[in-house]
């Protein structure tokens, strides 16, 4: 059994974590946190585990509580120093997104890691998402032809900030969409259509410390188009996928109950978008897969002879991802197009 100490108890450790722990049958035998609520929350929905002030106070019980495994569910703007800790106290390290705020702290961490002999993996969950998976089926099938561009959204009406850290604090702390829902979908374009080399960024920050509108048009290795938007501030949002190939195009919708100004993209129960010729569409089957599945992963490579090889996400992928996100900032200032260039990758 796969003892875990989990850092943070908010939206990101309740809500995600946690569940997902216990469904892949990984045992949570401590919870970090401080806030009143969350401590109670703790004892509802992980009763046995003990519950510390911080990460110091996680470490010093670690040996006595046989972890195997620590989780950093926290702020993102404490990610790489909370993993160092971790790291250094020989403990395999679970990083939810983003690994760092920038490429470079990043890579630091990953060679640390490496240097170390200790497993580091980052929570790319969305990996794991029907939706994703279903995406995934549809441009592997080659029934959209030869492939155009794909757009993905992730737009929200929320003229009112949310009063959290994320939109609290600027970017180099960790605030904005680009560090939060951009890691997701720039993640998933990598996956799809390979390294990105160049990217062009307009970004904006109406109601946040960090960006709440933003838009990346991305070109991969090879030549491929992408477009990403991410927004707080979308009266309409859009369809949350598209993509256009010479056969045809697929349209996603909503994606995980969330609305958008697009409800007859949504498909019959038991599937997920269309596939659109003209006016003519045919629905598209859900591919059905468990974001538990992640953790099972983690707990499969721990109990392998080589853990890191065996992690579910490359954190190396999350360097390039950065550093995507770091040139598209340079970009906005600039106002021009940005090569990509990812710390500690060899340039061809």
């Amino acid at each position: 059994m796969t003892r875990v100490g989990l850092v943070g108890f908010g939206g990101a450790g309740a809500g995600f974590h946690a569940p997902l722990l216990q469904a892949a049958g990984l045992t949570v035998t401590s919870v970090v946190t401080r806030n009143p609520e969350r401590i109670e929350r703790a004892a509802r929905d992980v009763p046995n585990a003990h519950v510390l002030p911080d990460v110091d106070a996680l470490l010093r019980r670690a040996e006595a509580e046989a972890l195997d495994l620590i989780v950093l569910a926290s702020p993102s703007g404490l990610h790489v120093e909370q993993a160092r800790q971790v790291v250094e106290a020989g403990i395999a390290c679970v990083v939810d997104k983003p690994l760092a705020c920038d490429a470079h702290s990043a890579v630091e961490l990953v060679d640390f890691a490496a240097a170390e002999g200790i497993p580091l993996t980052v929570f790319q969950n969305r990996r794991y998402d029907p939706q994703f998976r279903t995406l995934e089926r549809v441009l592997r099938s080659g029934a959209l032809g030869e492939l155009h561009e794909t757009e993905l959204r992730w737009e929200r009406w929320r003229p009112v900030r949310n009063d959290r850290w994320r939109e609290q604090l600027p970017p180099e702390q960790g605030g904005g969409l680009l560090l939060d829902l951009h890691t997701h979908l720039i993640d998933q374009l990598v996956l799809l259509h390979g390294p990105v080399e160049t990217v062009y960024a307009e970004l904006a920050a109406w109601t946040s410390a960090g960006e709440d509108d933003t838009f990346l048009a991305m070109r991969h290795t090879g030549g491929y188009r992408s477009h990403v938007r991410a927004s707080s501030v979308a009266g309409a949002p859009g369809p949350r996928v598209r993509v256009q190939g010479s056969a045809g195009a697929y349209i996603l919708g909503s994606a995980q109950g969330e609305q958008t100004a697009f409800p007859d993209a949504d498909a019959p129960d038991g599937h997920l978008g269309w596939i659109v010729q003209g006016p003519q569409r045919q629905p598209v089957p859900v591919v059905d897969s468990d974001p538990a599945d992640f953790y099972r992963a983690v707990a499969a490579a721990l109990a392998s002879e080589d853990p890191q090889s065996g992690m579910p996400v490359d954190p190396r992928d999350a360097v390039h991802v950065l550093a995507v996100i770091d040139a598209a900032r340079a970009s906005n200032r600039g106002r021009r197009v940005m090569d990509v260039l990812t710390p500690g990758q060899v340039p061809d």
